[in-house]
């Protein structure tokens, strides 16, 4: 094995290991924005139902 296939060998290695990154870093992004939504949808259906409770004390007064 030549000089030049170790470094077409190395240069294949790191080209897969930043692909590799890249992929753990936008399956790690997508999963932050995922959990960030989920609260978001939980805080806003909290305030839902307070406000919903509110109203029924309302009435039921």
């Amino acid at each position: 094995m030549g000089m030049q296939d170790q470094f077409k060998d190395k240069a294949r290695e790191l080209a897969d290991q930043a692909r590799q990154k890249t992929g753990n870093a936008k399956e790690e992004a997508s999963s932050r924005a995922s959990r960030s939504r989920d609260q978001a949808d939980e805080q806003s259906s909290r305030r839902r139902q307070e406000e919903q409770d509110r109203f029924d004390q309302d009435y039921d007064a």
